[in-house]
């Protein structure tokens, strides 16, 4: 018998870590990737209400990096950095997440996927893993739950199905 992963180990799936956000975009697929992966269109709704995003590189690739600065209204920046592992253009993007430092403890894994329904709307789901349960109870502490959904309410205004 294996032993299990550790939980720590950003390549097991535990739903103790995870944090699951999913909106019904009226939008094509190709529309919703592209505002996740063109740098000019991605701080035109990345971020919670109130806050303005620039981003000082973009490349979307497996292996590539994007680093961003978030501004809060009162003015704090937050520095972030998304390091992409797996890139299918219009369907997935699966990346880890956190502060533009290396071997930020708190950075996470993100999968966001994007599923075409009949009627054409897009289903996107986005889909956290922390590094610990005591870590994901302190961002749903946070009300990071909340900001991530204003974040996919300013992406669907972004694309004009708000």
């Amino acid at each position: 018998m294996s032993t299990p992963p550790s939980m720590s180990d950003p390549t097991s799936w535990s739903l103790d870590r995870e944090v699951v956000l999913v909106r019904v975009l009226d939008a094509p697929r190709g529309a919703v990737f592209a505002a996740w992966t063109e740098a000019d269109a991605f701080c035109e709704w990345f971020g919670p209400d109130g806050f303005t995003c620039t981003v000082a590189e973009m490349d979307v690739r497996p292996g590539g990096r994007a680093r961003l600065a978030m501004t809060s209204p009162d003015g704090t920046v937050f520095t972030g950095r998304l390091d992409y592992l797996e890139v299918v253009p219009g369907r997935r993007l699966v990346l880890d997440h956190g502060s533009d430092t290396d071997d930020d403890p708190d950075r996470f894994r993100v999968t966001v996927t994007l599923d075409e329904q009949a009627d054409g709307k897009t289903v996107l789901t986005l889909r956290q893993l922390h590094p610990t349960a005591e870590r994901r109870a302190a961002v749903i502490g946070f009300g990071a739950v909340e900001l991530g959904l204003q974040t996919l309410r300013k992406l669907a205004r972004h694309l004009g199905v708000d």
